[in-house]
């Protein structure tokens, strides 16, 4: 059951479904998709407490791969995320298009690079993260606990950089991951829907989620598979829906129209945020619901640049 929340602050007010209550014994993530350029970054950061607050999140993952302008992430962009809630930042195929995010990959374990990339590359694929979780029971009163979560990032290989097969990497991850935590999502940055589908399907009932990103563009596709993991093609994108995927309209447009090689820029107006919320049993690992989430947000006159 879901209910219809009124504005609480944020912006132009929520306009998705709101979730009942957790479950009992029931651990609530939050994944938001690809935060792009200023606008998207901005959203986040203004948003995420209140949403956290009115969600009853646990933990919060955010794909930050195009935070920079569209194109990479930097430290100082990373850490504005963090500090707002962020528990762990995914990235993908522009994860080094900024040089000095690189050493920061190596140090920061909240970041991720995808898992399989090249061994020798900057960064880990994989992160575990321990999480205050308040877990609500039946009979007796809220009792905060600690628990952990593992997030993975994979990239998929279809229309996209000839990298290492993420369904044969992914699979002696899991097997440490599970030694510390049954609690797993993944995070699969690829273009090809029908990759990512499969990835649901390879890994259904060794993780919690397989949650899509990349595409800029949430789809309608969420399920709980057989073997009880959480799936949605894409979860959308955080930052301006009048654009071409957070672009300008008129430079993607002559770029395609006139095929003049000019350098996109972020555009600006109707400000979302799109991402998914996910239960999971925390005894067993297991989905128990997934449900998307699309917000307009009104930034507010005190959000300005920060690179």
């Amino acid at each position: 059951m879901t209910k219809e929340e009124g504005p609480d602050g944020m912006g132009a007010g929520p306009k998705f479904k709101v979730p009942s209550a957790k479950p009992d014994g029931a651990l609530r993530v939050l994944f938001l998709g690809d935060v792009c350029a200023e606008p998207g970054r901005k959203a986040v950061e203004q948003e995420l407490a209140g949403l956290r607050r009115r969600l009853g999140a646990d933990f919060i993952i955010v794909n930050g791969e195009n935070a920079a302008g569209g194109y990479g992430i930097t430290p100082k962009l990373a850490d504005g995320l963090l500090r707002a809630g962020v528990g762990c930042i995914t990235t993908g195929d522009h994860a080094y298009d900024r040089k000095e995010v690189w050493e920061y990959l190596g140090t920061e374990r909240r970041i991720l690079r995808p898992l399989n990339f090249p061994p020798q590359a900057p960064g880990r694929g994989y992160g575990v993260f321990e999480v205050c979780w308040a877990n609500t029971a039946a009979i007796e009163e809220t009792k905060e606990t600690k628990v952990k979560v593992a997030v993975v990032n994979l990239q998929g290989r279809v229309f996209m950089k000839p990298l290492d097969c993420p369904f044969r990497r992914v699979l002696p991850v899991l097997d440490e991951i599970r030694r510390e935590t049954q609690l797993v999502f993944v995070d699969i940055h690829a273009e090809a829907t029908a990759e990512k589908q499969g990835m649901s399907w390879f890994l259904d009932g060794r993780v919690s989620a397989v949650l899509g990103s990349h595409t800029h563009v949430q789809t309608a596709d969420e399920a709980i598979l057989a073997g009880g993991t959480a799936f949605i093609s894409d979860v959308g994108m955080c930052g301006s829906f009048d654009s071409v995927l957070g672009m300008s309209k008129d430079l993607s447009l002559r770029r395609m129209v006139e095929m003049v090689p000019v350098r996109l820029q972020p555009a600006t107006g109707d400000v979302r945020l799109n991402g998914v919320w996910v239960d999971v049993e925390v005894a067993t690992g297991r989905a128990l619901a997934i449900g998307r989430l699309s917000e307009p947000v009104a930034l507010s006159a005190n959000q300005t640049a920060a690179g």
